[in-house]
C-alpha cells in the first residue's frame, strides 16, 4: 500500500546522509520532496500543508542544528510527525461494564464490512471473548448467507432471524440480537449493517435508527483504503450523518497509494482502530500508528513480527528448537523441516521479510519469492527415509533419483537442496563453536562452548611480537630513543632496590619488586636487630 511513498521518502533521506550541517536550502529542498511524495500518495492537501509546516519548523530548531547527525534527526522528526498524523496512540476497544459490548459496523457497500465482521469476531475470540455476529444487512442480495459462511469459517455463531434480500426489519433484528446475546452468554455483539454504492439519505437514516435502538458502545466506520481521496469525503459524510468512534481500514494489501490512511484521522479527528491486510480471516489486527510510520520509512515492523510468532508458535516447540540448536548434535534435515513449517505458519515469506528493517531496498527480490518453492523443498525432504534425513551424506546417486521421483522434482533440485543444507549445517557448527564468521564480536552460542578462537590466537601472536620497528627512519629513531629512555628509567629504579642473593629473588636470581618504603633511603636500619632466644 505505501510502497511508492516509502521509496520516495527513502530517496529523500539518502541525499541528506553524510551532511554535518543542514542549511536552509537543504531543509527547503527536503520539505519540497516530502510534499511531492505525500501528494503523489493521494494524501489530502490540508494534511500535507500542516505536516510540512511542522517538519520545517522543527528542522530549523535547536534539535537539528545542535545534533551530531542532522540527517538522522530529520528522519526522527518525520517519523514522529507521521505517528501523530496516523493517530499517535493505538486505539483499543472500549468494553461495556455490563455485557454484552455492542459494536456496530457502518460503511459503503463493497468496503468489506461483512468480511471484516468475521475477522473481528475471530480476533476477539482469540482473546477469550464470546462474540455473536448479527445479520442486519437485509437489502444486499445474499448478504445474510455470506455472513453465515464467514461466521462458520470464523467459528462464531450468527444471529439471522430474517432471510434478507429485501425482507425483514433490520432495526428489529439489531434490537433482538442484544437480548439473544444476554440469554446465550455472548459478551460481544457485532452488527453488520447495510451499505450503498454511494452516500444517500435512506442508508443514513437506517444506520441512525439501528444506532438509536441498540445504543452501541463502539460505532466503527469501515472504509476501503484503495478508493483514495473519496475515502475522506465518505468518512466525513458518515461522521455528519451517523457519527462513529473509530475507523477500520480494509484492503491495505492493495497497490493503491494509501493516502486515505494518512488523511482520515486528520480530517475527521477519529482514530484508526483496525487494519485488514489480506483475504484470510487472520489478516487483521489493531492499527499501530508508530509501527505503520516505521514501515513507511523502511524501518521495519519487528514488534508485529514478534507478536505474530507468539500467537502462532507453541512455547514447547520454541524451547525444543532452541535446545536442539544449542546442543552438541548436528542440525538435521528433520530439524530444518520443522523450522520451515514453523515459519510457514506465520504467513507468506514476502510479508515476513517486508517487516524487517531496510528491506524496502530489496522489494523486487522479495516480490519474486514464491512460497511454492518451500512446498517443493518440503516434498523432497518428506520423500527421504528417516536415516537419510538424519545423515544426508549417505544420499548417493541412486537415492537422489528415488527421492526426485518420489517428490515429483528433478535430481538437480535434490542436489541443490542437499548442497545448501550442508552449508547451513556448517554455519550452525560455527555458530556453536566460534561465533558467526564475518560478524565482529559475535560470540559462540550459550552452553555450546567456543568463542572467537582466531581473534584470541591473533592477539597472542601480537603480544609475543611486541612493538615493531617502523620503516620510517625518523619514526624509527624516535622509537629507539623512547626505548633507551625506558631502559634508563628501569635501571635507575633497579639501583634503588636491595640486592638479594641468588635464589632468594624472583626466580633465576632475579630481583623481586618490594613494597614502597623498602630500598633506598627509606630502608630501615636492621644492623642491631637480634632474634629472641629459645
Amino acid at each position: 500500500m505505501f510502497e511508492t511513498l516509502s521509496d520516495r521518502l527513502t530517496s529523500v533521506f539518502s541525499s541528506l546522509r553524510g551532511k554535518g550541517r543542514l542549511s536552509e536550502e537543504d531543509i527547503n529542498a527536503t520539505a519540497r520532496e516530502i510534499r511531492l511524495a505525500l501528494l503523489e500518495a493521494d494524501v489530502a492537501l490540508p494534511v500535507v500543508r500542516e505536516f510540512i509546516s511542522r517538519i520545517k519548523e522543527r528542522a530549523r530548531g535547536e534539535e537539528v542544528s545542535k545534533a551530531l547527525n542532522p540527517a538522522q534527526q530529520v528522519i526522527k522528526i518525520v517519523n514522529e510527525e507521521l505517528v501523530e498524523v496516523l493517530g499517535g496512540q493505538t486505539r483499543q476497544i472500549r468494553f461495556a461494564k455490563n455485557p454484552p459490548t455492542v459494536i456496530m459496523l457502518a460503511g459503503l457497500q463493497g468496503a468489506g464490512k461483512t468480511t471484516l465482521a468475521g475477522k473481528l469476531a475471530k480476533w476477539l475470540a482469540a482473546d477469550r471473548n464470546t462474540p455473536l455476529l448479527v445479520a442486519a444487512d437485509l437489502q444486499r442480495p445474499n448478504a445474510v448467507t455470506q455472513l453465515q459462511v464467514v461466521g462458520e469459517r470464523a467459528g462464531t455463531p450468527v444471529f439471522a432471524p430474517e432471510p434478507g434480500n429485501g425482507v425483514g426489519d433490520p432495526v428489529q433484528v439489531a434490537r433482538e440480537s442484544v437480548e439473544h446475546a444476554r440469554r446465550n452468554n455472548h459478551n460481544v455483539v457485532i452488527i453488520d449493517t447495510a451499505g450503498r454504492l454511494g452516500v444517500d439519505s435512506e442508508m443514513m437514516q437506517q444506520a441512525a435508527d439501528i444506532r438509536d435502538a441498540v445504543e452501541p458502545d463502539e460505532i466503527i466506520f469501515v472504509v476501503d483504503a484503495m478508493i483514495g481521496q473519496d475515502a475522506v469525503n465518505t468518512a466525513q459524510a458518515f461522521l455528519d450523518g451517523v457519527g462513529y468512534d473509530a475507523v477500520a481500514l480494509t484492503k491495505l494489501d492493495g497497490d493503491a497509494r494509501g493516502g486515505a490512511a494518512l488523511s482520515i484521522r486528520h480530517i475527521t479527528g477519529r482514530p484508526i482502530m483496525f487494519a485488514s491486510t489480506g483475504e484470510k480471516l487472520e489478516d487483521f489486527d489493531l492499527f499501530h500508528p508508530d509501527r505503520m510510520a516505521s514501515r513507511i520509512l523502511d524501518m521495519g515492523d519487528v514488534l508485529t513480527l514478534i507478536e505474530q510468532a507468539q500467537r502462532t508458535f507453541d512455547e514447547a516447540e520454541v524451547e525444543k528448537m532452541a535446545s536442539t540448536i544449542a546442543s552438541d548434535e548436528d542440525f538435521t534435515l528433520d530439524d530444518f523441516l520443522q523450522q520451515m513449517s514453523m515459519v510457514r505458519r506465520l504467513g507468506p515469506i514476502g510479508n515476513l521479510l517486508g517487516m524487517m528493517p531496510g528491506m524496502g531496498q530489496m522489494r523486487e527480490q522479495i516480490d519474486n519469492i514464491d512460497d511454492k518453492d518451500l512446498d517443493r523443498i518440503q516434498a523432497i525432504i518428506q520423500s527421504m527415509t528417516p536415516a537419510e534425513r538424519a545423515n544426508p551424506k549417505m544420499i548417493n546417486g541412486s537415492r537422489r533419483l528415488r527421492i526426485a521421483n518420489g517428490s515429483g522434482t528433478q535430481v538437480s533440485d535434490v542436489n541443490g537442496l542437499v548442497t545448501r543444507f550442508f552449508e547451513a549445517q556448517k554455519m550452525m557448527r560455527k555458530m556453536k563453536n566460534g561465533g558467526m564468521p564475518g560478524i565482529p564480536g559475535m560470540p559462540g552460542m550459550p552452553g555450546a562452548g567456543g568463542g572467537n578462537r582466531k581473534k584470541a590466537k591473533a592477539q597472542g601472536k601480537k603480544a609475543k611480537k611486541g612493538k615493531q620497528r617502523s620503516g620510517n627512519p625518523m619514526k624509527a629513531r624516535q622509537q629507539e630513543a623512547e626505548r633507551a629512555a625506558e631502559r634508563r628509567r628501569r635501571q635507575e629504579e633497579g639501583a634503588q632496590q636491595p640486592q638479594l642473593p641468588p635464589g632468594l629473588g624472583g626466580g633465576d636470581g632475579g630481583q623481586p619488586t618490594l613494597p614502597p618504603g623498602f630500598g633506598g633511603p627509606n630502608m630501615p636500619d636492621l644492623s642491631n636487630f637480634k632474634l629472641p632466644k629459645k
